[in-house]
């Protein structure tokens, strides 16, 4: 890559960072922006922001915090929220809340790991997500490693794509101050590298090998 190469690209690179802020190229507005406002060190906090993660598989994410919102704010349909009374609740009761708001859109799949997820953070961390951070040093390799060791237990929350992307989102959205966050990664998708092919960073032929 040549000096001037190098200039021109950083350059494109800023425009693109100025156009973002100024708002011209949309996405101001995250999924997760739906969100109850809750305090941000709270342990309800953590699990509003872990729970639905686990179901955020091949579907709309803004249509997904629309309706973990929904169900939240909701009187009927706020308990599953709770791992505790998730735990101890019949299927035909957690399937209903999960599907009321369309949070669940599987009624038995999302159902069972809706469940999973909460009975290991109800037997392992007492219903409290914070502590599975606190144990693993905040450290993201610590954090990502645990998970795949213990994959049955976190389902989808412990793919690669939605674990990295779950850790990004608690940085920003709890009082969680992650160590090593460059151990991150997202996932390219067609939108990223159509933008890396325009920027000049790479052809056709990498795509294809990809």
């Amino acid at each position: 890559m040549t000096g001037d190469f190098k200039i021109q690209t950083v350059e494109k690179v800023r425009n693109l960072v100025k156009a973002y802020k100024e708002g011209i190229l949309g996405g101001e507005v995250m999924p997760e922006d739906a969100n109850p406002g809750l305090e941000k060190g709270c342990a309800e906090n953590y699990l509003y922001f872990s729970l639905p993660m686990a179901l955020n598989y091949q579907r709309d994410s803004y249509k997904l915090w629309e309706s973990a919102l929904l169900t939240y704010k909701d009187a009927d349909t706020h308990s599953i929220f709770s791992p505790q009374d998730v735990a101890t609740m019949d299927e035909d009761t957690l399937r209903e809340k999960l599907l009321k708001h369309k949070l669940a859109l599987q009624p038995n799949r999302h159902a069972q790991i809706w469940r999973c997820l909460c009975e290991t953070l109800t037997d392992y961390w007492n219903g409290d997500i914070r502590n599975l951070f606190q144990e693993n040093d905040n450290d993201v390799p610590k954090i990502k490693q645990y998970i795949v060791s213990n994959k049955k237990k976190y389902p989808y929350l412990s793919g690669p794509k939605i674990m990295n992307y779950w850790l990004y989102v608690m940085g920003n959205y709890t009082n969680l101050k992650l160590k090593n966050t460059r151990a991150i990664s997202i996932a390219p998708d067609t939108h990223v590298i159509q933008a890396t092919k325009r920027l000049g960073l790479i052809q056709n032929t990498d795509i294809e090998d990809q």
